[in-house]
C-alpha cells in the first residue's frame, strides 16, 4: 500500500475568502491589508523575511490560534512546522 501526503490546494478566490473572515481585503498591487485600516499591509512573520509586505500570491496561511501570517516559501513554512 502506498501511502502519499495529502495536499491542499487553494486558488485565489478561496484564499480571499479566508483572509475576509479575518478582516482583511487585498489592495493595490495584490497587497493584503486590514479592512479597518486601508493603509497597513499585513505583514509576514517568516524566519527570513519578517515584517514584510504580503501579496495574495506568497500568502500561505495563517499560523493556529493568531493572526500570524506565514508566507509560502519553504523557509517560513519549516519554521512553523517546527513549533
Amino acid at each position: 500500500m502506498t501511502h502519499s501526503k495529502i495536499k491542499i490546494t487553494f486558488d485565489q478566490s478561496a484564499k480571499v475568502g479566508i483572509l475576509d473572515i479575518f478582516d482583511k481585503k487585498v489592495g493595490k498591487n495584490n497587497i493584503i491589508m486590514e479592512k479597518k485600516s486601508p493603509h497597513n499591509p499585513v505583514l509576514t512573520s517568516g524566519l527570513q523575511f519578517i515584517g514584510e509586505e504580503l501579496t495574495l500570491e506568497d500568502f500561505g496561511g495563517i499560523q493556529k490560534g493568531s493572526q500570524i501570517f506565514i508566507k509560502k516559501d519553504l523557509i517560513s513554512l519549516m519554521k512553523l512546522a517546527k513549533q
